[in-house]
């Protein structure tokens, strides 16, 4: 007998020099006054950490196209009303603060004043990089080269072709290492630091050691993973060219000084390789992300995705992206996908599958191993308790995830109800990066689903929760 089956995944963190040549411009700027003195000290502490000539000439470039920015964010009368009817729509979730020093790569590099020298609040931007930004805002020309997976008319030497190989540079905390933990013996490479901020570049720029920080408050899995995404390649999944099919920027709720930040690339530079945009891609910034008033600075079209933006969980649609622009996919050329819910064949193992989310086992047609169970729905109620995570450890960091996934069953025609009856308090963030709960419900199964904000039921033969 075939069954309907729901899938529940549970989450919860664990324990565990600038040029001569720019000298003068620099002396310029701070003398007028251009600049505020935490912005002096930042940028001096830059000038002496990149063998970068162009960040301060690309920030005075971004501040010089306001204007023009502000006109292309800014939302016509009938978007404005249909944001504000979204926002009406929305549950009243409290945010907490559960990080002195922030809880999300924004609010880590704002508070560290570092975030105004960054290309959307934590990208070191190449003068080659920003001059093709800056050329899609003045002319959308059809001549750019494409990226969200960063490909210019360099690639492949702007990826990783023998492997991506880091060290730890002897500032690097203890933590900082645990997280990202593999020796280094390459030509080329990431040096893992401690400065003020989480920040990467793009892409590999060239040279043997390619900078890459991570800050107080930045030792994390998923935020070690996302500066690592920017390095291999990837851009914000918000400036992709066709976010606006998907989400809403209001950049009236957005701090003046962070509006460049918002800028989404043109269908001349933005190469997706056909890959559907994930509002769970843990390069997705959080809807309440440089918010001056409170209020969300982006909101997903489908509402109950709000608090999906800002994951700190690499999505399979970012494995899968990544996979494709390293061509990864070509190990396994000629081999049939014996993958079952949408996974792809995995490059290391040809015999094996890279499975979505709530999924495990060789093919995906298994529940994933370790924390979890297989449950039966019944006409009546049960009731599930599950406590995941270390109470103990109060509000000090984490390093990492601990998952279980839970595959309810039901006869074919059934209809499973899922009730959320209780959550733990005091963890609500962008993302839900200290706790959360998927129920996968959606047609596609390889996206990352809604976190549930009413009594979900489903007539599905599988969702992974």
């Amino acid at each position: 007998m075939r069954l309907a089956l729901l899938v529940l995944l549970l989450v919860a963190v664990t324990n565990a020099g600038l040029l001569d040549s720019a000298r003068g411009k620099v002396k310029e700027i701070f003398e007028n006054g251009s600049l505020g003195g935490k912005l002096k000290d930042a940028f001096r502490k830059f000038k002496n950490i990149l063998n970068n000539t162009s960040i301060l000439q690309i920030r005075e470039k971004f501040d010089g196209m306001k204007k023009k920015l502000m006109d292309k964010l800014t939302l016509s009368p009938e978007a404005k009303a249909a944001f504000e009817e979204k926002m009406k729509r929305l549950l009243s979730i409290k945010k907490d603060r559960i990080q002195a020093v922030g809880d999300s790569i924004d609010e880590i590099n704002l508070n560290k004043n570092v975030s105004e020298l960054l290309y959307q609040g934590d990208i070191v931007l190449t003068q080659i990089q920003a001059d093709e930004i800056t050329a899609d805002i003045e002319e959308e020309a059809s001549s750019r080269a494409k990226r969200q997976a960063f490909r210019d008319k360099n690639y492949p030497r702007t990826t990783w072709q023998n492997g991506v190989y880091y060290f730890f540079d002897s500032n690097a905390t203890v933590t900082a290492g645990r997280v990202i933990n593999r020796p280094v013996a390459a030509p080329n490479k990431i040096r893992v630091f401690m400065e003020d901020g989480c920040w990467s570049y793009v892409g590999r720029t060239g040279g043997e050691v390619q900078d890459l920080s991570l800050g107080q408050g930045c030792e994390s899995v998923g935020t070690a993973a996302h500066e690592l995404g920017h390095a291999l390649g990837l851009y914000h999944t918000q400036s992709r060219y066709d976010r606006d099919q998907f989400i809403t920027v209001n950049v009236a709720n957005i701090k003046p000084d962070w509006v460049s930040q918002f800028t989404k690339q043109t269908t001349f530079t933005n190469d997706n390789y056909g890959i559907t945009y994930d509002p769970g891609s843990i390069m997705h910034y959080g809807a309440m992300s440089a918010t001056y008033n409170g209020k969300p600075s982006m909101l997903p079209h489908d509402s109950s995705y709000a608090e999906t933006l800002g994951s700190p969980i690499i999505s399979f649609y970012e494995k899968l992206m990544l996979n494709t622009h390293y061509e990864c996919m070509k190990k396994c050329a000629g081999r049939s996908n014996m993958c079952k819910n949408g996974g792809f064949l995995n490059p290391r193992d040809c015999t094996k599958c890279v499975c979505p989310s709530g999924y495990g086992g060789p093919f995906c047609d298994r529940r994933p191993p370790g924390c979890g169970a297989e449950l039966e729905a019944k006409t009546q109620p049960q009731t599930l308790t599950d406590r995941l995570g270390n109470k103990l450890a109060g509000t000090s960091p984490r390093e990492d995830f601990m998952f279980c996934n839970y595959w309810i069953k039901a006869p074919v025609g059934s209809r499973i109800e899922v009730k959320i009856k209780s959550f733990s308090k005091g963890v609500s963030v962008d993302g839900c990066t200290y706790a959360a709960v998927e129920i996968k419900t959606h047609k596609d199964q390889k996206l990352t689903d809604s976190a549930p904000k009413k009594t979900p039921v489903y007539l599905l033969f599988l969702i992974p929760i």
